[in-house]
This record gives structure tokens, sequence and C-alpha cells, in this order.
């Protein structure tokens, strides 16, 4: 007689909702099909992580797999997240040589995910810096989960910045789709000023990206883009706020009817100015990182529930992309998949915060935003068996056992103490990870199309 399900893990069972010690998960094909406490079910394969957390693998809602190196780089960032506890990555649209900007581009994208992914992916669209409003029906049709545009422009072709009328244009036909659009806020006029000003100065020290990427550069690109978002009917998010005042900012636009929301990430809600001077090009990214009270405020906002979901934006350059002495030479971007889930047990566990967080604002969240709950970011009865399995532990995080390709292997968390680590990754039912070595093989993974609005 066949055992009623092909395999039950067993450990803590951590929902966004509550934790259940001793408990397992029965799983019959990729589904899960039962969840429960106390004696197991019987099973083909039985996973015993007693003693350790499973949690929801994570949905890392906002990453840039090919930046730097083109699709190539999904294999490698993907390996990271199989490693890291990540099962869905959301992919930004702005790769190299060309971005996410109609159907046929988004099709070869997709092949790239088919073949070398480790993990399962969404994938972001955009649009051209002129011109490119009418690709916006047919690429939401095409199964993406969000739009991504800009206020402020790194490359003319990759990654734009869309003029007021573009954007109001844009965020009408967007609208239409139900799909959210995520918008990289920074005000580029404050930006470029304030950056020429320094260099004319001769400061061209690490603080100095600080100092030309102040508050004001963030906070004004957020009412410019609620404000179109209120006058089209579009939901609008904040792609990254390093302020808490976005996610208030935000709150004060639902409160007039309108679809406004913002993410955190990670590097947000733990590292400061400090941490800029000490690790120079390494710890440069978009926007920059804040004071200590600041950080203390996203901890206030996120405890209030005004943030939509914490991800990592996930931007790996090579190391010698990093290490110029002037900050303005380094290329913006931190990697982050593969400590995501040990940062921010850590991060909730040194404040007494309990791990159900982490299942609601890195798994359950982030894959309702992007319309891809309940089939992922959930353990519940009908979702696809992606886990996330955590060991308490005190160790340095040690950015040589990073999973990239070689010249990746460097991260701003090195050194930092740890509370736990990845012992497992499953997805759909299969160990990709076993705390030690990726099990996944490029193609794993599969391209997820948006399931709801």
């Amino acid at each position: 007689m066949s055992a009623p399900f092909d395999s039950v893990f067993l450990g803590d069972i951590v929902t966004a909702t509550s934790v259940l010690p001793r408990g397992y998960i029965g799983v019959r094909g990729e589904i899960i099909a039962a969840i429960g406490q106390g004696e197991p079910p019987p099973a083909t394969r039985v996973f015993d992580h007693t003693g350790k957390l499973i949690l929801p693998g994570l949905v890392d809602g906002h990453m840039h797999t090919s930046s730097s190196m083109g699709w190539a780089g999904i294999e490698g960032a993907t390996r990271s997240a199989a490693a890291g506890g990540v099962t869905t990555c959301v992919d930004m649209p702005y790769d190299v040589p060309k971005a996410v900007t109609d159907s046929g581009i988004l099709m070869d994208k997709i092949g790239w995910v088919e073949r070398t992914s480790h993990v399962d992916v969404a994938l972001y669209g955009t649009i051209r810096k002129a011109g490119g409003v009418e690709a916006i029906a047919e690429l939401a049709a095409s199964g993406i989960s969000a739009f991504k545009l800009s206020t402020y422009e790194y490359d003319a072709v990759r990654f734009p910045r869309i003029d007021h009328p573009t954007m109001v244009a844009a965020f009408g036909e967007i609208a239409k789709t139900g799909l959210p659009v995520s918008v990289h806020n920074e005000d580029q006029e404050l930006v470029e000023r304030l950056t020429a000003d320094a260099r004319a100065a001769g400061r061209t020290d690490a603080i100095m990206h600080c100092r030309t990427r102040p508050p004001l550069a963030e906070t004004m690109a957020d009412l410019e883009i609620f404000e179109i978002g209120l006058e089209t009917g579009a939901h609008v998010h904040i792609a990254h706020s390093s302020l808490a005042r976005g996610f208030d900012i935000a709150e004060a636009f639902r409160a007039m009817g309108g679809q406004a929301t913002g993410e955190a990430c990670i590097q947000y809600l733990c590292m400061t100015e400090d941490d800029i001077v000490r690790l120079g090009g390494r710890g440069k990214c978009n926007p920059p990182f804040r004071t200590a009270a600041e950080v203390e405020r996203m901890w206030d906002r996120l405890l209030a529930d005004k943030i939509a979901y914490v991800s990592t934006d996930h931007a790996p350059w090579p190391a010698d992309r990093k290490a110029s002495p002037d900050i303005f030479a380094n290329s913006a971007g931190l990697p982050g998949l593969q400590s995501f889930a040990p940062l921010m047990f850590t991060l909730l566990d040194e404040r007494g915060l309990s791990p159900t967080l982490m299942a609601t604002y890195c798994a359950e969240r982030s894959a309702k935003l992007h319309g891809l709950y309940p089939r992922k970011g959930a353990i519940r009865v009908g979702s696809e068996c992606d886990l996330l399995v955590l060991e308490r532990a005190d160790y340095t995080f040690d950015e040589t056992t990073l999973q990239d390709r070689p010249e990746l292997r460097w991260s701003p968390y090195q050194g930092r103490r740890m509370r736990a680590r990845v012992a497992a990754t499953v997805l759909r039912g299969t160990t990709i990870w076993d705390g030690d070595s990726v099990l996944a093989t490029p193609g794993s993974g599969r391209f997820v199309r948006r399931q709801s609005i």
C-alpha cells in the first residue's frame, strides 16, 4: 500500500501568524497537502528538521540578476538565492544590454530563467525612455508581476529617467492592467547638482554619497509619483524607502483614496552612515544608508505595519567595480540574497521579535503584492512546498561562502555576527540546499506568472 504522502518535513513551523512547535508538513508532488503537530503521518520520505525553524521560502520582491553581466547573471544569483532560503526572486527589468520593454524581450529572458535558474523567478517589465507606453498591455498579458519606472537616470537605454508627461501616460495605461508600478525614487536635478558641487569642492570621500542624496531627494520623488498615481488610479509602490517618512507619505495618499505602498530593503533596517565610511564603495547603494536614528524610525514603521514588505535590492557588482577611493566612481548596489534569511532573523531576534514577522514581510506580503500568493509565500494547504529551514547558531558571516561567481563573492555584511544559518532550502518539495551545497541544477527554477491582481 502506498504511503499517503510523498514526503513529510518535521520541525517548528513558522507562519505569518504563529509558531507550531513539533510540527509537520505533508507533501504530495509539489504541493502542501497537510499541516499539523504531534505524531507525523507516514510518508515515503521523512526530512527531520526537529529543533529547527521551518518558514515559507522567502520571496524577494526586488533584486537585479542582470545589471552587470546580462542574463548570464541569472545562474549565479539564483545559486545564492537557493543557499539563502530565497525560493522565489522577483527580478528587475534593467538588464544589460537592454531592458525588458516589450514581450519579445520578456520571452527571451523567460527562456534564460527556464534554462539557468536554480529557484523560481517572477519578472518586472518597464518602458523605453520614449515611445514605450504602447507595449504596457502586452507586457502585462505576458505574465509580468509588476512594472518598474524611475525618476532618476543611470543609463538612457538600460535604466532611464521617465519624464513627467510620459510617466502620467504610463501610469494611466498601467492602471488599466491592475498591476502595481514600482518606482526608483530619487530627484535627479537635486542629486546631480549636489554631486557636481561635491566634486568641485574635492569631496569624493564615502560620506559624500549620503550628503549628495539627502532625504529630500527621496521625499520629493515620493510626492511626485504618488500624486501621479492619485491622478491616474495606478497602484504606485516605492521601490525602496530608506526613510520612515516615505511610508508616512504613502499612508497619507492611501487616506486620500490612492493605492500607495512602499518597501524597505533590509540594509535600511541595520546599516548606517558609519557603515559607508567603514566600507567605502562596498557600502554604496541608492538610496544611501541613513543615520542610526533613521534606522530606529524604520523599525517603528515596520512594527506599525506601514511597510508593504522587506526586500534585498540584491545588485551584485564585481569587486573591482566597488574599490575606488572616489565614492562617485563606484557602482551602486549590494549583494544580499544569501545573507537575507540569516540577517533578517538576527535583526528580529536581537530586538526580541518573533520570526513570524519574517514570514510576513519577507514571504507572504511580497508574494501578495506581486500576485504570486497563495501559490508562493506561505505554508498552507494548497501552496507549493517552498520552505526555508533555519537553525539557530552563533557565527560570523563569511563572504567566501557565497555561491555566486568568484568575482561577486563579497558582502557588506562580512564579519557580522549572525544568530541563525540556512540549514535547508526546499523548492516545490525538493531540497535544493542542504546547508553545505546547492543541490539544484540550472533550470531547476521556473518562470512564475502573476496569478492574481
